[in-house]
């Protein structure tokens, strides 16, 4: 139990609290990470304390020197092992011990509610900047592995069978836009997490006409909460948060299943740097890819804590409850995690080392069957004949054991005299992919456009 003394209430209780209580009340060993976001926060309002009348100038500057004093002694550990109930407590017992009876003062009209709202959203906000910095990093690894690969030809797959030629640089730039889309989203929740509810008191307001347009200014947000119940329970923001860090870190578990695989032995792609692998403790051979594992994993986990929050929030009524703090491990593990991930798959990414020979040796003239049913259409068949008429020929060349562009003459006269022509112009994987000139496509020029693109999404 913490001393009485750091107790920010109390005075009504004749008991202590239970121990058993207080294990699952004590929220510092995850809170404490708030401390700089908490000071902040009181550095602000001592300012608007005195511009109310609260504090004398003398008390502002007593309290921000002390303050300055708090942050150094929690720059070197003082929350370690402390047992106060919460960083706000510990930081107002730490203001007491060095700036005095003054540090009674600082929490005029303030409740732990509007305060706790106020430093999960600052916190928020700078978490979001650092994903967002990861997730540039990613996406420039990406770029520029499209940019090294623009005229390596592999195959694309559907329901994960070979499908159609693309260049790697395609199949690579494939997985930055969706990161450039996440960075969006990671936008929009930041503009949202910049609304003020520092003021808004436990529920009803604070008891001091404070500036509190003076107070986003200061902190740094954009807005001011316009209702005070609303602003003390409001974690959309949070949750808005872990659902762009969710989304992002699915798709950090695409890639790295991608890269998983074409780095199999049986696909032979691409290989992996070997400071993102690990050995194993039985096989003197093996080379696991446990970074792109390990990111995989922590979608899982990611997901989890974002079904947590809802689940938390969906059953409470206006204001704030308790129930919310639980929630504030979930936002931290959830930003925490998808912030290394991104940062993981970074250097993955700008280590690998592409296998062409093996990628092209994939490309088998199947590969190309929908390109000889396009010049059947430029032909004159309709697409539908065409598709049919190509199809019969693929089942003809798996009889015989031969590539679709292998199977003799006279059979595929014998199929239909119109599949000759085309078949003799289809032409290899080059021609596959310089056939899509159309934008987003795969021709050469039409990867460099969407390369520049990608480029400007990133800051490139």
């Amino acid at each position: 139990m913490p001393d009485a003394s750091h107790v920010m209430w109390g005075g009504r209780f004749a008991e202590p609290m239970d121990p058993r209580l207080d294990r699952l009340n004590r929220s510092l060993p995850v809170d404490r990470r708030l401390w700089r976001e908490d000071l902040a926060t009181n550095r602000a309002w001592v300012h608007a304390l005195e511009g109310v009348g609260v504090l004398a100038p003398a008390e502002r500057e007593a309290l921000l020197r002390g303050l300055d004093a708090v942050a150094a002694r929690l720059e070197g550990g003082a929350a370690e092992g402390a047992d106060d109930e919460d960083i706000h407590s510990l930081v107002e017992r730490l203001l007491g011990e060095v700036a005095g009876p003054v540090a009674g003062k600082l929490h005029t009209g303030r409740s732990r509610n509007d305060q706790m709202a106020t430093d999960l959203r600052l916190w928020t906000m700078g978490a979001i900047g650092r994903l967002d910095a990861a997730l540039v990093g990613l996406g420039r690894s990406l770029v520029a592995c499209a940019a090294d690969g623009l005229d390596i030809l592999m195959p694309a797959y559907t329901h994960t069978q070979r499908a159609q030629p693309v260049r790697f640089a395609h199949w690579a730039l494939a997985h930055a836009w969706p990161l450039a889309r996440d960075r969006g989203r990671l936008a929009d929740a930041r503009r949202r997490a910049a609304v003020l509810p520092l003021g808004a008191g436990a529920i009803a307001g604070s008891g001091f006409a404070v500036d509190r347009r003076a107070l986003a200014e200061r902190l740094g947000f954009a807005e001011v909460a316009p209702n005070s119940l609303d602003a003390v329970g409001d974690r959309d923001f949070t949750v808005e948060a872990v659902f762009a860090a969710t989304l992002a870190v699915v798709h950090a578990s695409r890639l790295a299943e991608d890269l998983i695989l074409f780095s199999t032995a049986e696909f032979g792609f691409l290989a992996l740097p070997e400071g993102f692998t690990t050995g194993s403790s039985l096989m003197p051979q093996k080379r696991n890819p446990d970074a792109l594992e390990l990111a995989r994993g922590a979608a899982g986990q990611v997901l989890g804590r974002l079904v947590a929050m809802l689940t938390t929030l969906k059953g409470m009524p206006a204001g704030y409850q308790k129930d919310l703090q639980e929630n504030n491990v979930a936002l931290f593990e959830a930003l925490d995690r998808a912030t290394i991930v991104a940062g993981l798959l970074e250097g993955v990414v700008a280590g690998l080392r592409p296998a062409p020979e093996r990628m092209a040796a994939a490309l088998d003239a199947g590969t190309r069957a929908t390109d000889l049913a396009d010049l059947l259409v430029r032909a004159g068949l309709p697409f539908r004949d065409a598709h049919g008429l190509v199809g019969r020929l693929v089942r003809r060349a798996e009889e015989l054991g031969v590539p679709l562009d292998a199977v003799p003459p006279a059979e595929v006269r014998s199929l239909d005299p119109r599949l000759a022509g085309p078949l003799a112009g289809l032409g290899g994987a080059l021609e596959a992919v310089e056939r899509r000139t159309v934008e987003g496509g795969t021709a050469r020029a039409a990867v460099l456009a969407q390369l520049e693109r990608a480029k400007s999404a990133f800051g490139g």
